[in-house]
């Protein structure tokens, strides 16, 4: 990043590969807190965040650990998954009177049917506001784990009945 005789050093977070600082400036100039999606390689974590001077404030957060307390027992890292935790983010986001978020999928890369967007699907359906197109969202059949339960049926095979109870559930605690 030389520009004649001086040299620019990049921010430590944008060296480290961590944030895109023009696509954060974008976000936060908004009216809107942004929905973060992150995923790990074992968890799925949605967040609601808002930026002030000193710093980003989490209002409401959900992590695909807590699935297991509404009785999910497939993986925590999967599509449905990822659902589940959107759906379960946009309920805590609702009862605490935030309607509306705009999607920070971060460095994540923005394929059709992936995972931040099943999160993203999840929270729509629970009643969250959060502009998108359908197009990049997964289909039914994979929000509902049909791709895991034909792949090993022996593991997942109450799969598709787990994740509809769950999404009951977790919807019951809508106030």
């Amino acid at each position: 990043m030389a520009y004649g005789t001086n040299y620019y050093v990049p921010f430590r977070r944008r060296r480290d590969g961590k944030t895109n600082y023009r696509k954060r400036t974008g976000l936060v100039s908004g009216d809107r807190p942004r929905m973060v999606v992150r995923k790990t390689n074992r968890h799925i974590i949605v967040q609601l965040v808002t930026a002030a001077m000193e710093g980003d404030y989490t209002l409401v957060a959900a992590n695909s650990k807590e699935l297991v307390q509404y009785g999910y027992a497939g993986g925590l890292s999967s599509t449905p998954a990822a659902y589940l935790t959107g759906m379960l983010f946009a309920v805590r986001a609702l009862n605490a009177d935030n309607n509306a978020a705009v999607l920070d999928i971060g460095l994540h890369r923005a394929k059709k049917g992936a995972r931040v967007f099943a999160a993203l699907k999840g929270a729509v359906e629970a009643g969250l506001d959060v502009p998108h197109g359908e197009d990049i969202l997964p289909s039914e059949e994979r929000i509902r784990g049909e791709h895991i339960a034909a792949y090993a049926p022996e593991r997942a095979a109450n799969l598709v009945a787990n994740v509809k109870e769950t999404a009951d559930a977790i919807m019951r605690e809508l106030k």
